[in-house]
């Protein structure tokens, strides 16, 4: 039984799948057009560019080159060693070496995160907590953008990844309760029937 697992051994073996295939991983994604979730994270943070953002999840660096180009500065977060080193070569960037359930992270250090994709590795046991140490890490009314795969609150393995699949009310439930405020969401691709979006994403703002 998958439930069975500690949440660090359930980290483990995701972290050792995506070391496996680093490299098909990033041929597999360099090209994808995250833009409107760049653009949902960035149009949300107040004050004047450039933004000190934390790409959580930043995997070989697409993004962080984007945010890079973009004028801002980004700095990268995977425990994936292999896509860290990837991320600091193809982008130039800062990038951090840490796991999701292992942060060590500065307080009020950024103006937003972005977790796109990232987030739903972590088993919804640690969610509170590392949800709780990313808003640490925002400054005052910071915004935390993520997108995780739609479902109905079930988690698992799939494959060696492990996998949690959030529906709108549950994911705001545990933003709130980390003390964020949800101030959109919307789901992607867009343009095309609902059964056909398979992403979940949310804007939210570290609350008063």
């Amino acid at each position: 039984m998958t439930d069975e697992w500690p949440a660090r051994a359930k980290a483990h073996r995701t972290l050792a799948h995506y070391e496996q295939t680093a490299e098909r991983f990033w041929e597999g994604t360099r090209t994808h057009d995250v833009s409107q979730n760049l653009d949902a994270l960035l149009s949300a943070i107040e004050g004047e560019p450039p933004f000190d953002v934390l790409d959580f999840g930043c995997g070989p660096g697409r993004d962080l080159l984007a945010l890079t180009q973009r004028g801002h500065r980004p700095v990268g977060l995977d425990g994936t060693a292999s896509f860290v080193a990837m991320a600091r070569e193809y982008a130039r960037c800062e990038v951090w070496h840490q796991s999701f359930l292992e942060l060590s992270l500065p307080r009020a250090r950024f103006d937003g995160v972005f977790a796109n994709a990232s987030l739903f590795h972590v088993p919804s046991t640690e969610l509170p907590r590392v949800l709780g140490e990313l808003r640490a890490a925002l400054r005052p009314r910071g915004v935390l953008f993520a997108s995780n795969p739609r479902g109905d609150g079930g988690e698992g393995f799939q494959g060696d990844r492990w996998a949690a699949y959030h529906e709108l009310a549950g994911w705001t439930a545990h933003l709130e309760r980390a003390g964020f405020a949800v101030e959109r969401h919307y789901y992607r691709p867009d343009g095309l029937p609902r059964e056909q979006q398979p992403w979940l994403c949310t804007v939210s703002r570290v609350a008063a």
